[in-house]
């Protein structure tokens, strides 16, 4: 299995470079580190008295590794879901915050299990999800990644400028739905068809 430096490296190569695209209401971001993390750490990378995003542009791919196991990591305890499950959900906790635990949350829900969606990995919550892992892992991962799917889905519905992110240029699968689909069995991508159909509303 993969180490969770491995993984967090993997995300980091994912999220690419310095971007700051107005669309996006992360704002500026490096390497996946968006400015309000840099600011609630407190990072003035550069020395100059001002945390902005001169600092971001300054975060080394070392530091972004590091911001990612320790904060979207383990503090968040996704070391201590089923080992499976993992990579999916801390590759969405840096994609979408405490978002990532809610979609989790939701769908152990929809299993059954009497549990709060407040975006936090407490006792109750892990113990659903260990249990909910237990006799098929794999199926709790894809149930996991379809969630994840549908979230950018629903995020591109509400905001058109987000559904760049959702749909390329040519109207294929974009980035979103990509990453989500790479955490999920094959038979559960959307075939080109079954895309379109659900973005056809889109225009």
């Amino acid at each position: 299995m993969q180490t969770v430096r491995q993984i967090a490296e993997q995300i980091v190569a994912r999220e690419g470079g310095f971007v700051n695209d107005p669309d996006d209401p992360g704002g500026a971001t490096n390497f996946g580190v968006t400015i309000h993390t840099i600011r609630r750490l407190g990072l003035d990378l550069d020395g100059d008295g001002q945390v902005d995003v001169a600092d971001v542009r300054a975060l080394t791919r070392a530091q972004a590794t590091d911001i990612f196991i320790e904060h979207y990591f383990r503090r968040p305890r996704i070391a201590e879901v089923p080992e499976a499950l993992q990579a999916s959900l801390f590759d969405m906790y840096v994609n979408a915050g405490a978002n990532a635990v809610t979609i989790l949350q939701t769908v152990l829900c929809e299993m059954g299990y009497k549990i709060g969606v407040d975006g936090v990995l407490g006792p109750q919550s892990l113990a659903a999800v260990r249990d909910a892992a237990a006799p098929d892992p794999l199926h709790l991962v894809d149930a996991y990644g379809i969630a994840r799917r549908n979230y950018y889905f629903r995020l591109a519905d509400r905001r058109a400028a987000s559904r760049k992110y959702a749909r390329t240029r040519a109207g294929g699968k974009g980035g979103w739905i990509k990453r989500a689909e790479e955490f999920m069995s094959p038979r559960f991508h959307l075939s080109d068809a079954a895309f379109q159909e659900r973005v056809r509303e889109w225009g």
